[in-house]
């Protein structure tokens, strides 16, 4: 049976200091790297060791891979790192202040720039003190300049179909370590959600998502299976939703 494991990066720095990341490179925070490795202690208690894993080119989601790959006994195992499976990338909020974005913009404007399936925000300006275009991780022309939901699910079903399907039906467990936004464009693809669905999926960090698939590797659970507390999952998901807000 193919199995497929999903994991959000741990808190990052950026998500404790809740500032919009996108394609923004930061580590881990401590917290964050406890996060991964009660992830990766579950996922050992569990028998859900991997045969090969892929994340993307971003430091928190690779840390948080190596750390799962710890847990796991499975330093050792083939990994694939691919800007594909990167966080969608905030244009013009990279770097900003969730709450002071909300303030400035209003609920609606933020909801819609943050949570809506097709409205990107702003396009970050060239020259940006966070523009990446040049980073020597990416290959000329990659790097967009804002992306909404619909744009990262367009970039990742092209990878689902040439690296991480053929791994699943070659009898692989698949450990996928990314992001919130890759991770749900994975699983509009797996589930066959709408965009309207989608765009209410909150992921927190660190909480593995177990996917058994058959042999079509169509979802034998739509949404798989949440590792860990469900009271302690549903209140992660609900600060994730809540960000932006005002204490």
């Amino acid at each position: 049976m193919p199995t497929l494991v999903l994991a959000r990066h741990g808190q990052s720095l950026w998500n404790l200091e809740n500032r919009f990341t996108g394609w923004w490179d930061v580590d881990l925070s401590p917290n964050g790297e406890q996060e991964a490795r009660q992830a990766g202690r579950l996922l050992a208690a569990e028998g859900l060791l991997p045969d090969i894993a892929f994340t993307s080119v971003l430091t928190r989601a690779i840390r948080t891979l190596n750390i799962l790959q710890e847990e796991t006994s499975r330093l050792w195992v083939p990994v694939h790192r691919h800007w594909r499976l990167n966080e969608r990338h905030y244009g013009g909020l990279t770097g900003l202040d969730k709450a002071e974005t909300r303030d400035r913009y209003g609920d609606e404007q933020f909801l819609l720039w943050r949570r809506s399936y097709d409205v990107p925000p702003p396009p970050l300006e060239p020259g940006s003190t966070f523009d990446v275009s040049t980073d020597a991780r990416y290959v000329p022309g990659v790097v967009p300049s804002t992306e909404c939901l619909a744009d990262v699910v367009v970039r990742m079903v092209p990878y689902w179909y040439d690296a991480i399907a053929p791994a699943l039906l070659s009898g692989q467990v698949v450990l996928v370590a990314a992001h919130g936004n890759s991770l749900r464009a994975l699983i509009k693809h797996l589930d066959q959600m709408t965009g309207e669905d989608i765009a209410k999926l909150e992921i927190p960090t660190g909480v593995p998502i177990v996917y058994e698939l058959d042999k079509g590797l169509r979802p034998l659970q739509r949404g798989g299976r949440w590792l860990g507390d469900p009271e302690a999952i549903a209140a992660a998901a609900e600060a994730v939703r809540r960000q932006g807000q005002r204490a």
